[in-house]
């Protein structure tokens, strides 16, 4: 693995929630520029706790975290990672605080020092981006779950971050979302880690899928995709 292009570096790992068992348990994962993974698990087996590891929204008990080649273990040390992780949090309630859609995405780039009419022109452009134009002066608690996971997305991108975390980002939605959100990730140009149920849809928008089981991710049972661009569309190889 490049080194270089190392952005998160997580070695023994291990995180439990009060009174309760072992959630993470000495987890290592290393995750590069380039890359889109996908996450498979059953419920409960760490893959959110993750996440919020990688966010710092949660401290584990022990292990070191590496992320842009910085260690990070104190609150100061995550407020840059916030900057350029994007995390698509699984419940887009969780996501979306603001009156209104404009509001929800202009809220990242101000929070990160550009101008209200900045923030604006970006959050306008985000939303053209995903097909939301005219979103704009909608009440967020009003939009449907597809909209409100689709707005959420557009917060996340409309902070230009480096990379994704995206948990469950398709479900519970209509097949028509779930097909607008799948084409929406595959044409990204950005790296991320996808949590999903769902192999089909991790077989088609991902390069690996890695699986967590009893605190640890199984590197020994990946599936690998190479994904091939046709001028009638993509087709996906797999390669055991």
């Amino acid at each position: 693995m490049d080194s270089n292009n190392l952005i998160i570096n997580l070695t023994d790992i291990s995180f439990s929630y009060p009174d309760g068992p072992k959630v993470l348990d000495n987890l290592n994962l290393q995750f590069s520029r380039n890359e889109k993974v996908g996450l498979m698990g059953t419920n409960g087996s760490g893959k959110t706790t993750l996440f919020h590891i990688i966010m710092g929204l949660l401290k584990p008990v022990s292990g070191k975290i590496e992320i842009f080649g910085k260690t990070a273990k104190k609150e100061k040390d995550f407020i840059n990672v916030r900057r350029k992780i994007g995390l698509l949090f699984q419940d887009a309630d969780d996501q979306l605080f603001s009156p209104t859609v404009l509001e929800d995405v202009a809220f990242g780039p101000l929070n990160f020092g550009k101008s209200r009419d900045e923030a604006i022109d970006i959050a306008r452009k985000t939303l053209d981006f995903l097909g939301l134009a005219g979103f704009e002066d909608r009440v967020t608690y009003k939009l449907s779950g597809g909209e409100k996971r689709l707005v959420s997305l557009s917060t996340i991108l409309a902070m230009e971050p480096a990379i994704l975390l995206l948990d469950e980002p398709t479900t519970g939605l209509d097949e028509k979302t779930q097909t607008k959100i799948k084409k929406i990730l595959f044409e990204l140009d950005l790296s991320y880690i996808l949590i999903s149920h769902e192999f089909d849809l991790l077989s088609e928008i991902t390069d690996s899928i890695h699986t967590m089981k009893n605190g640890k991710i199984i590197f020994d049972d990946n599936v690998h995709f190479h994904r091939h661009a046709h001028s009638h569309g993509s087709t996906f190889h797999e390669h055991k």
